[in-house]
Parts: structure tokens; sequence; C-alpha cells
């Protein structure tokens, strides 16, 4: 799953309807010159609500939208009619977006199940009606309550692509390789840095019908973190992931020290990444022979389980399908 128009962060202004005002009026009838109050409440303004969509995985259905606004509500009536709400603005968006306040950073809420809701700018209350403010002391009441304006914000939103499998590494260390191989996606695959501009998505097949989603997202090089490369743009798709797949290619002048980049890296966008389960895979193994595998691990990392794989020649593919699965449950 990729494409140019992945949309992953889009800000717009939302502005929610004003509240109807309240009707002044009291009744008056053949018989009857001097009926009470009468005058119905206004209506409710229409809210700006997000509401969550699994048939959608980008923002770009918001990208040229920048003032989305609701209906206001209309005024009271006579005979204590209420006034009509105004028409709620649904936002349909994919799972995993989060909503938050431009001006302050505040995360409103984050959209994680199909057909969640959330009222993202509250609409106006509608004014009450003179018969509303009726007592037994003052019986006719001359006044009525304005509606409450509508409430205009900036809003941000950001996805976080929903997957079981986080892909991290730097640029050409065979991830989008891998993903073709043990998915049905189909990222771009060419042999210079940078090739995989937007994230991947991708269901990878187990056993006895099961199955797991694998992210990939455009790799991270060192310094990443103060803007190099791509910076620190995409890193928020594995903030949701339940593991981590650290991709180092056999042809790397120090695996270990590569890794350890890469960790640096996460930690300093997000110490909390550091806490998510790891495994470590050598692409490109079909290079080495027994000797050099046998020297490579020695100097892996004890606390890693690690996965020696080749996506051309299938070499340890299953292997990686089984420890992730065991990671996973």
């Amino acid at each position: 799953m990729s494409s140019p128009n992945f949309i992953d962060h889009v800000k717009f202004c939302s502005r929610s309807g004003a509240g109807g005002a309240g009707c002044l009026h009291f009744h008056r009838e053949k018989f009857v010159p001097k009926g009470g109050p009468d005058g119905g409440d206004g209506g409710r303004g229409g809210h700006i609500i997000l509401r969550g969509n699994a048939q959608l995985w980008t923002l770009l259905h918001l990208k040229f939208r920048k003032h989305i606004i609701a209906q206001s509500g209309t005024a009271g009536e006579s005979q204590n009619c209420t006034g009509a709400e105004g028409k709620d603005e649904i936002i349909d968006v994919p799972l995993g977006t989060v909503a938050r306040d431009a001006e302050t950073g505040e995360v409103r809420v984050e959209i994680t199940e199909d057909g969640q809701e959330f009222i993202l700018t509250p609409g106006g209350r509608g004014g009450r009606g003179n018969l509303y403010f009726a007592t037994s002391t003052r019986q006719a009441p001359n006044f009525a309550q304005p509606g409450e304006p509508g409430k205009e914000e900036w809003i941000i939103l950001e996805l976080k692509l929903l997957a079981d499998v986080g892909l991290v590494g730097f640029p050409n260390a065979g991830k989008s390789t891998l993903l073709s191989v043990v998915s049905a996606a189909k990222p771009k695959i060419a042999d210079y840095p940078f090739t995989t501009l937007t994230p991947n998505l991708g269901v990878v097949s187990y056993r006895d019908d099961k199955s797991f989603v694998m992210a990939d997202i455009p790799g991270i090089i060192e310094g990443a973190a103060e803007g190099r490369g791509l910076g620190i743009r995409f890193l928020r798709h594995i903030e949701r992931n339940s593991l981590l797949l650290f991709l180092v290619p056999a042809d790397s002048k120090d695996i270990k020290q590569e890794f350890e980049i890469l960790l640096n890296e996460l930690r300093k966008y997000n110490p909390e990444l550091l806490d998510k389960k790891r495994i470590l895979a050598i692409s490109k193994s079909d290079m080495l022979d027994d000797e050099l595998i046998t020297a490579i691990k020695n100097e892996l990392p004890a606390d890693v389980p690690y996965v020696f794989i080749s996506a051309v020649t299938q070499k340890g593919i299953t292997e990686l399908k089984d420890l992730i699965w065991r990671n996973l449950h």
C-alpha cells in the first residue's frame, strides 16, 4: 500500500455553527388578547465531528479543505417551537489519526476504531425563549436569550499507521524488498537511497490463515532527529507498532554500530520507543558463508533476538515470520 498521494499531516480551520436565538413571543388568538409567553428555544449549532473510517488510509481528501464550517441553528418560534439544529459536519479519517490544537499542541483525540466519533469543535447552544423565563412572579418576560456563537480554531491532524511490526533501518537496507517478498505490497524498489518516500503497509500471511501487518517507513540516517535526510517526519508511524524489526545489511561495515545508531535516533525522537520489543534481521545474508555468519554472531547484541535473512533467495524468511509471531503473541 503505497502512493504519491499519501498524506499524513493536514491543518485546517474548524468552525462550528452558532446557536439560534430564543424567541420573544406571547400567545395571541381570538378571545385571548393577553396570552402568556410561548417563545421557543433556538436550535443548537452544528458540531465538527471526527469519525473513524477503516476504509481510509490517508488524509488526502482533507488536503485542500482549509476551512470546515458547520451550519448554524435556526431561531426559536412561537407556540414553544424549538428552532432546527444546525447540520453537523462529519469528517471521516483513517484509523490512527491524532487531532491536535494547532496553537497549544494539545492532543484532543486519537481515532483508533472504525465508527468511533468525537466532537472536535462543539456548536453553540441555542438561546432560551421567553417561555423558559416565566415564573409565578414574572409571568410576562419581555426578553429572550441569544444563541451562543460558534467556535473557530485551527486543528492539526496527524496519521500514525496502525501496524503490528514496524521496519526500521538505514536507506537501502532492504526494507521495501523484504515487504514485497513477505506480503502482496508493491513498494518502489531501486538501488539508491531514499527510494521509499512514503510509508508502505503490507499484510503478511502466516500459518493456519493467521496474519499480521507490517509497516515500512522511509529510511532514517544518523542525525535524523536533527533533521538530516527525511528527518523524523515518518517516525510517528512506528509509535503504535507492537514490535520493531531492525534491518541491517550484511555488507555493513559495523552491524552492531549501525544498530546502535538506529536505537539512538529513536531514543532522541521518543524514548518510549525503546520500550517496545525488538528483533534484528541481517538482510542480504546470501552473500555470507558459514564462517562470516559465525563471526558476525559474536558481535551482535546479546539481548536482541536476531535472524539472518535474504529476500532474494528466501533464506531465513520462514524463521523470521516465526520469530515475529512468537514476539507478537
